[in-house]
């Protein structure tokens, strides 16, 4: 199989700015990406760095950008890549900001692991030093979990967030699906302190997007964006939500579809936000003339809107069997 990529190549410490290689490998048809970084590696180029471990899609260390999707280098079969993204196939760092670049593929990922360190992700229980038997999670109690465990802690969902891109300070998909993956474990009991910590606002469960890129980039299912919505579930079950912004926008959501079936974006802005809805006003007014917002005399309501409503209700109070 004959196989082209173009490699980010970048060297802080000799070049001025960043370029890309151009490699024709020929390879076998079960190749998959990192057998083609190591054949660059070995037979072309030593200079190339990218970072590897396991091979078995587990460590998480070989994680690249793989024409702009995150990808695990050792779990990305390149006659599917090619397939998907055509004949050439551009092998970037996860991120480019310079700042980040150690060299090559090889990025600094200080920002990932502080915000994961800071969730702390480890059981928090108070267990005999000298147990007789293993403090074990209940089988029925691991479907909580739902394969929040299985986080490898590769960074693809942490890089690929649009949350991160505009707020640093935002924990990110990886350390807020840990989060989950403890709070749903009927064994840790720091659950209310670490809800108030994903509570706050600028940090936590609030300040994500819902873009979903998590769910799209993550090699082991975890589905980090549904964990964040448990989160917001949690925040309120457990008597941690305050009263801000954040947490109205969620009332003022769910009473909106309960009274219409549909979402009031008008009303919902007005409930979240108070009398500071005025700086609002001049996008109010173009939504407005677009017909994206009505006025509460015009809202019109969706068919079956008490049907809706029993819906809703039953979600809020009904515990979902597994």
């Amino acid at each position: 199989m004959d196989v082209t990529l173009k490699v980010y190549r970048f060297n802080p410490n000799e070049d001025e700015k960043p370029h890309y290689e151009k490699y024709t490998l020929i390879l076998r048809d079960d190749a998959v990406l990192l057998d083609a970084l190591n054949e660059i590696k070995w037979k072309f180029d030593g200079s190339l760095s990218y970072r590897r471990s396991c091979r078995h899609g587990i460590c998480g260390s070989c994680a690249v950008k793989l024409n702009g999707k995150n990808v695990l280098a050792c779990k990305t079969p390149l006659k599917k890549a090619i397939e998907d993204f055509g004949d050439v196939l551009i092998v970037e760092p996860l991120s480019k900001n310079k700042e980040k670049i150690i060299k090559d593929l090889v990025i600094d990922k200080k920002d990932f692991w502080d915000k994961n360190k800071k969730v702390k992700p480890y059981l928090i229980a108070n267990i005999d030093e000298h147990p007789e038997k293993e403090n074990l999670i209940k089988p029925e109690e691991v479907e909580k979990l739902e394969d929040a465990d299985y986080c490898i802690a590769c960074g693809c969902c942490y890089y690929a967030c649009e949350s991160i891109r505009a707020n640093k300070d935002f924990l990110g998909p990886q350390a807020l699906a840990k989060t989950y993956r403890f709070t749903a474990d009927g064994r840790d009991e720091a659950k209310k302190e670490r809800l108030e910590f994903v509570d706050k606002l600028g940090i936590g469960v609030w300040d994500c997007v819902k873009c979903q890129a998590c769910i799209e980039v993550c090699p082991k299912g975890v589905d980090p964006f549904t964990k964040i919505t448990h989160l917001h579930n949690q925040i309120f079950e457990e008597g941690v939500a305050k009263k801000n912004v954040a947490t109205k926008h969620a009332e003022g959501f769910v009473h909106s579809i309960k009274k219409h079936g549909i979402l009031d974006e008008g009303m919902l802005v007005l409930y979240s936000e108070g009398v500071n809805v005025a700086r609002h006003l001049p996008e109010a007014m173009e939504m407005l003339k677009k017909g994206k917002i009505k006025f509460p005399w015009n809202m019109p309501k969706s068919e079956g809107v008490e049907e809706i409503k029993k819906l809703v209700e039953i979600s809020q109070t009904h515990e979902l069997k597994g």
